[in-house]
């Protein structure tokens, strides 16, 4: 079932004004990056700032009892969940304390969020809120982070996880991975079980370019596409390698219009995160042989409505993977690297929505 949303009553540190917060700890690490200070010591405006640099910011601010419980070592070790950095659920949390909750400051909270800003696309904004208030009732509410290593220096991550989202961000400490490690993202948009046409989902409309371009394969490439039987359990992402046997047809046997419209889907899948994510994707997919070296697979098994509109498919290269489940409603995995022997650490809770 899925993780109760509820605060942490925790007492934690006393709340401070936004500017003096900013002046004591914006400063120095905004200094450290090179970016531009402004008179009196205050933190430059915030589209000047990444979020790598606002995480700095909010580790300089935790008390020393709050990094304790949100802050550990880059190769922490979880008793039961393994590398916890690396760590991939769909209904999780990744430390106990809960965003909107008094553990944090409300300039902490504030800070958390610019950071999540800024791992998102602006222009999808207003659909990730929408995705946040119908999943965990909005954002902040039994969503946790967790910091490793340490901010400012050449190796550190932050990971924000709740219910339907894993995202990371780690100014590339996180060698030849993209997102900083495997993200997933996810929506319920009307009801558990979301009807056929998935009204009011927020990443349908992905689904919906994939399968035009079905629409657009011949019978022959329909075959060879089309996975009667066998579709991978959700937690599959793990990197098979250049020599893996992936399902579905090579984007090779694609002809150029098919590679073209394939070229426009990519581009839908990206939109929704931030620029240098999106550039990182590309750069780790051109090292493993660009989609030419993909395979894309629609699968029958978990056709909402048995309409033909495939709710589940898979783009997958040696080390690329992109997994769109519609059923009962959507969860996308997301697994990119330039380096197939890269290893996931991840789990799917079986009764977890």
């Amino acid at each position: 079932m899925a993780n109760p949303i509820r605060p942490d009553h925790r007492p934690g540190p006393a709340p401070q004004h936004r500017r003096d917060f900013l002046r004591q700890s914006g400063a120095f690490a905004l200094a450290a990056s090179g970016l531009p200070l402004v008179s009196g010591g205050l933190i430059a405006t915030t589209d000047k700032q990444t979020p790598e640099t606002l995480v700095k910011v909010l580790y300089d601010s935790l008390a020393e009892k709050q990094r304790s419980q949100v802050c550990f070592d880059w190769n922490h070790i979880d008793k039961t969940r393994g590398l916890l950095r690396t760590r991939l659920e769909n209904n999780w949390k990744i430390t106990e304390p809960s965003i909107k909750s008094s553990f944090y400051t409300s300039n902490q909270q504030h800070l958390i969020r610019e950071i999540f800003d800024g791992m998102t696309e602006p222009g999808w904004r207003e659909r990730w809120d929408r995705q946040l208030l119908d999943d965990v009732g909005g954002f902040g509410n039994g969503q946790s982070i967790a910091i490793f290593g340490t901010p400012g220096t050449d190796q550190f991550e932050f990971v924000l996880a709740s219910r339907h989202m894993t995202l990371r961000c780690d100014g590339n400490s996180a060698e030849h991975v993209a997102f900083g490690g495997p993200i997933l993202y996810a929506h319920e948009g009307e009801d558990l079980y979301e009807k056929p046409s998935h009204p009011s989902n927020v990443f349908w409309h992905q689904a919906l370019a994939a399968n035009k371009l079905y629409d657009m394969f011949d019978g022959r490439q329909r075959e060879q596409a089309l996975v009667i039987e066998g579709m991978p359990s959700e937690e599959r992402v793990g990197f098979r390698g250049p020599n893996g046997k992936f399902d579905g047809l090579a984007v090779t046997e694609f002809a150029p219009d098919q590679k073209e419209h394939l070229q426009s889907v990519l581009q839908l899948l990206l939109e929704p995160f931030r620029k240098s994510d999106q550039e990182e994707v590309t750069r780790c997919l051109k090292v493993q042989g660009g989609l030419d070296a993909c395979r894309l697979a629609f699968y029958k098994e978990g056709d909402l409505g048995s309409d033909g509109l495939w709710d589940n498919w898979r783009l997958e290269g040696p080390s690329f993977v992109w997994y769109f489940r519609g059923k009962p409603h959507v969860h996308v995995w997301v697994n990119v690297a330039d380096n197939s022997e890269i290893e996931l650490n991840s789990y799917q809770d079986s009764v977890g929505v």
